[in-house]
């Protein structure tokens, strides 16, 4: 009886007047320190995982400026304050974004099992190889990841944050390094096991460029395919101006360069900040024309996972003893993939896993394979088909 006494008055306690007042959230203003915000944040929201460097860099500060002086005496008005505030509460992390992690799994274990053995028909003949991995089923894994793994559960985790937020928490910008370092393996493991299929089939932003890609506008423009010496290199520049930026070498500390360039705001419907929204939609329009832009010219994540293409587990292989070098697969390819296979590059373009060039060769030279197997299909299983079946009477 004492019990249900007790629990009764700490129920009313909790319902009371009071208890509302005293649960009131803190007011945030700028006579308060930068230590006192992110205290009071962090209580109004335990989700978030912000620090004071953080806090210092969206209001454009110094990320080693005094934490304890006023924000006012800083230079920061109330506006400014509660701008960045907003933008720091949309990093707040929610059980939506923990789905997202098995989701990326399931796309990137179908992706590798339809490329594996699912995309390609029982006794399969070469002579038919157009019928091989039907493209709806690609269309229907890109639209599921737009939809699901973007617009419904928002742009937080993706594989270019997992990239970008590992060096971030470096330099303090989040509180655990060893945390955003587990993001990063975890989309770089994904890539490994499949080949960048993360990328291909999985990431939102990359599946979105994907499907804008297909539509069937442009032909003559598409034909033409941008060096990957320039694609590639713009990328690295723009990686090593971040880390500079980033580090103070030049500039301010803890400045990332990557902030105005990352379109996966359009999946929070964010338009606060019409220079982003403005970049992603000029990648967007760009995809009409070239094949996933912001993939190959800007994203970090895209330029590491191109490195560590090399330790893929499961890639397009080419097997050299059927191929008569008929080019089939390097006019196929968005890309110059195909084209870097074939000439034995030591360091060949990105490949996106999309399934053209496995669609056209004319001798089954080239196929989906894990690394430590044959190049091919074992002849038993196709109906083996010689260089002269290839060439018209």
């Amino acid at each position: 009886m004492k019990r249900t006494i007790v629990v009764l008055l700490i129920a009313i306690a909790l319902c009371s007047p009071l208890a509302a007042i005293a649960q009131e959230p803190q007011q945030i203003d700028t006579s308060m320190t930068i230590r006192q915000v992110i205290g009071a944040l962090k209580a109004q929201h335990p989700g978030l995982a912000i620090t004071g460097q953080a806090l210092a860099h969206e209001l454009e500060l110094a990320v080693d400026v005094d934490k304890n002086t006023p924000l006012d005496e800083l230079g920061v008005n109330q506006q400014q304050l509660e701008a960045q505030v907003a933008h720091l509460l949309g990093h707040e992390e929610s059980g939506a974004q923990y789905l997202k992690y098995p989701l990326y799994v399931l796309l990137v274990m179908i992706a590798m099992a339809y490329l594996l053995k699912l995309g390609i028909p029982r006794n399969a003949d070469p002579k038919q190889r157009r019928s091989y991995y039907p493209q709806w089923v690609y269309v229907a894994v890109l639209i599921f990841s737009v939809l699901v793994l973007g617009f419904a559960l928002g742009k937080s985790p993706n594989p270019m944050e997992g990239a970008v937020k590992v060096f971030k928490s470096s330099v303090g910008l989040y509180e655990s390094f060893w945390v955003k370092f587990g993001l990063a393996s975890f989309f770089l493991a994904l890539a490994i096991v499949a080949n960048k299929a993360v990328c291909g089939w999985a990431c939102p932003f990359g599946s979105l460029q994907e499907l804008i890609y297909m539509l069937p506008l442009a032909r003559k423009i598409k034909r033409r395919r941008m060096p990957f010496w320039l694609t590639n290199g713009l990328r690295v520049l723009l990686f090593v101006v971040f880390l500079l930026l980033l580090y103070g070498v030049i500039g301010r500390k803890g400045y990332v360069i990557y902030h105005k360039l990352n379109p996966f705001n359009l999946f929070n419907l964010d338009f606060s900040d019409m220079l982003i929204i403005g970049f992603a939609a000029l990648y967007l329009v760009l995809s009409l024309f070239f094949y996933r832009p912001f993939c190959r010219l800007i994203c970090p994540f895209g330029l590491i996972s191109w490195v560590v293409e090399r330790l893929s587990l499961t890639r397009v292989r080419i097997d050299f003893e059927r191929c008569i070098d008929c080019r089939a697969c390097e006019k196929a390819c968005p890309l110059s993939a195909a084209k870097d296979r074939l000439d034995k590059r030591l360091l060949p373009a990105d490949c996106f896993s999309c399934m053209r060039c496995l669609r056209v060769c004319p001798v089954d030279a080239i196929h989906y394979r894990p690394v430590w197997g044959p190049p091919s299909l074992p002849v038993e299983s196709v109906h083996a088909v010689t260089a002269a079946d290839s060439v018209d009477p």
